[in-house]
């Protein structure tokens, strides 16, 4: 299987299975000199940690990061990166595989099952191998470095909807984000979510999210025309995480409902002499390169594929058959897929950032 990594300059590649003995990343590109020590990753993986609420999957994962390689602790106390490749390693420490014995055979409708099949003629049923939302812990714990590397920038995310229900933007609260297991800005959905979310859990049934992410302190002139667009790098981030269908910059569709009036964003010249937007529309890009506005990028999230409740399917051997998924399983995976978009919005902006210090000298 190829195509294990991500980025350019900042790069990393992940390894490991749902249900084997650990799960890891190496990531290259970092710049020499940037504190890092295991606390400062530990604290974002933390917030994508399963187990944690009756809302998540009930895997018990401490999800303790070791980090390997590519630090060193000077005469000063202080360890930082030393410009080689870092290595970071997690155990998997509760399994469960014999959860996934019945669907050795049949395919799970909504998973890849069948299109692992099909492209390799094996694959790893246990936990759904290496398709399995357990991988992105790693891209979490790449993020985290990513995070360090553009001076001043600040990447949040925000769940801001749940199947039908979207937040009230006038009630948005970032504080907030912190203070409900759903990483929700508006205190009053939140309290939604949870009734509404424990009617769906009971029943065996699972729903979908919307979440988005938006990185303040990005400098403009990041990205590059045509095949190097920051915005096609982004889109290309979110899509690539786990059960992921929709991704908008700015925006997005509702951009289809706008006239160009409304559309544009206006720009006027600041107290300091530089121009400022009246809006932003864009969402932080245009032409594929940064603005200097915040970035803003939704993500739309399937419900996750594995319910309680049976489904028609086939086996690898051509039988038609029925499946009902056991086993632990997020009845609304969007949720824990807050901090991992996170992740990849500052593992993009860090390698753009790096690609751009390249080009400037």
């Amino acid at each position: 299987m190829s195509h294990n990594s991500f980025g350019h300059l900042f790069r990393f590649t992940t390894f490991g299975e749902s249900h084997g003995p650990a799960i890891g990343c190496v990531v290259d590109g970092c710049p020499p000199m940037i504190p890092l020590v295991e606390a400062d990753i530990q604290a974002d993986l933390d917030r994508r940690r399963p187990g944690q609420s009756r809302y998540t999957t009930q895997r018990q994962e401490p999800d303790e990061v070791k980090i390997l390689s590519g630090v060193y602790t000077e005469s000063d106390g202080i360890q930082r990166t030393t410009g080689t490749s870092i290595g970071l390693l997690i155990q998997n420490v509760d399994q469960r595989s014999k959860d996934y014995s019945a669907i050795a055979s049949a395919y799970r409708p909504g998973h890849a099952d069948f299109t692992y099949d099909a492209k390799y003629g094996i694959r790893d049923p246990r936990g759904g191998g290496r398709s399995s939302a357990r991988e992105t812990a790693m891209r979490v714990a790449a993020g985290a470095i990513a995070r360090k590397i553009v001076p001043g920038m600040r990447v949040r995310g925000a769940l801001v909807q749940m199947g039908p229900h979207a937040i009230d933007r006038g009630r948005w609260n970032w504080d907030e984000v912190g203070n409900n297991p759903f990483f929700c800005p508006d205190a009053e959905m939140a309290a939604f979510y949870a009734s509404y979310l424990d009617g769906i859990r009971k029943s065996g049934s699972s729903v979908g999210a919307v979440l988005e992410i938006v990185a303040e302190g990005v400098p403009a002139g990041l990205g590059a025309p045509i095949y190097g667009k920051l915005d096609a790098d982004l889109a290309s981030a979110m899509i690539s995480i786990n059960a992921v269908k929709g991704v908008e910059i700015g925006a997005g569709f509702g951009a289809a409902e706008l006239t160009g009036e409304e559309n544009a964003d206006t720009m006027r010249i600041g107290n300091d002499g530089r121009p400022v937007f009246m809006a932003n529309h864009a969402g932080g890009i245009l032409g594929g390169i940064s603005t200097g506005q915040p970035i803003v990028v939704r993500f739309a999230v399937k419900p996750t594929s594995s319910i309680l409740t049976p489904r028609e399917t086939v086996d690898r051997f051509g039988n038609e058959t029925e499946i009902l998924t056991k086993g632990r399983h997020d009845p609304c995976v969007g949720i824990r897929a807050v901090p991992v978009g996170e992740a990849m919005m500052a593992i993009v902006l860090a390698d753009h950032y790096l690609r751009h210090r390249g080009q400037v000298g």
